[in-house]
């Protein structure tokens, strides 16, 4: 059995992380904060990145018209009837999440924390928008609460990132994994698969990059274009490859052979609202791509860290 799982999962699952450090079930509730993004308020740039929809990747995060403590509720009462003795934490999800002065930061972080059973905050954002003030409140939270900051990389191939509007180079992003970590709060990172143009060789790297930073966590997504993005209009006018769901696969577990067995893989795959998926139909169907990931770690005898190629 692989060292961190207790099922017959080959990798690091998150519910396994969350389960073996306290115990009982934890799940995220996911809330909207109104944040904006410097790719799109003209900052850095206009538009946001390509693939983002209107909701900032926020589509299962609670109505930004409500409450922080309203959207809490409503999402906690629904997610609760499935798991009754849960643990909660505060998931601000939709576009940058300290992309705005620290007062504002702490009108909708502090509410939360002070939420029955709410054990931490995992908080989305890109590594252009954390001030330094930022960088110190978040040094605070996390002496309190178990803090957990996303970074949104999606790959490390510059010309990729120059046509996803990404707007910030691979140094800003390796320069705030590294001010996070002198801070010793725990750092996420999201990568994509299948952003167009990229080769299995350009995902594969990305990984490597990753495998050799101080990084304690990964969500692998797969690329989905959806309706009204500015992807879709370049998918309509010029179609690129889209990954099939077995290239995805394979590109997946070439990735998780590769990360060290301690990262928490806390997504492997895309989980898109299915009116608004364009390409691919097969992401729909999320928990055959699980089971289909299994499979193949299962076919190949193969687990996270089973690489023993030097990844530099």
């Amino acid at each position: 059995m692989f060292k961190y799982s207790n099922t017959n999962k080959r990798y690091h699952t998150l519910d396994y992380y969350y389960k073996n450090r306290y115990g009982k079930k934890v799940f995220k509730v996911s809330l909207n904060g109104g944040f904006t993004c410097p790719n799109i308020d003209g900052t850095k740039g206009y538009g946001g990145c390509i693939y983002c929809s209107a909701t900032g990747s926020g589509e299962f995060a609670g109505n930004k018209n409500d409450s922080i403590i309203k959207q809490f509720q409503t999402i906690k009462k629904m997610m609760h009837k499935k798991w009754p003795d849960a643990l909660y934490i505060g998931y601000f999800q939709a576009r940058t999440n300290t992309y705005a002065p620290v007062s504002k930061l702490k009108k909708l972080f502090e509410p939360i924390l002070k939420e029955k059973n709410v054990i931490g905050l995992n908080i989305a954002t890109r590594a252009d928008s954390i001030s330094d003030e930022c960088i110190e409140y978040l040094k605070e939270l996390n002496q309190r609460t178990n803090l957990t900051v996303e970074l949104g990389l999606q790959t490390t191939k510059e010309k990729t990132s120059i046509l996803i509007n990404r707007c910030h180079d691979l140094k800003c992003f390796e320069d705030m994994v590294k001010k996070l970590r002198e801070n010793d709060i725990t750092v996420v990172v999201h990568i994509i698969n299948g952003l167009p143009y990229e080769t299995k060789e350009d995902m594969i790297n990305t990984v490597k990059y990753l495998n050799n930073l101080d990084i304690q966590g990964i969500k692998i997504h797969m690329l989905s274009i959806t309706k009204n993005t500015k992807l879709e209009k370049i998918y309509k006018e010029k179609p690129f490859h889209v990954l099939t769901k077995e290239e995805y696969i394979d590109i997946v577990v070439d990735q998780l052979e590769l990360l060290r067995p301690e990262i928490v893989i806390h997504r492997i795959t895309g989980d898109p609202k299915a009116e608004d998926l364009i390409e691919p139909k097969w992401l729909i169907k999320k928990f055959c791509v699980l089971n289909d990931i299994d499979k193949e770690m299962v076919k190949r005898d193969t687990y996270q860290g089973a690489s023993k190629i030097k990844t530099v």
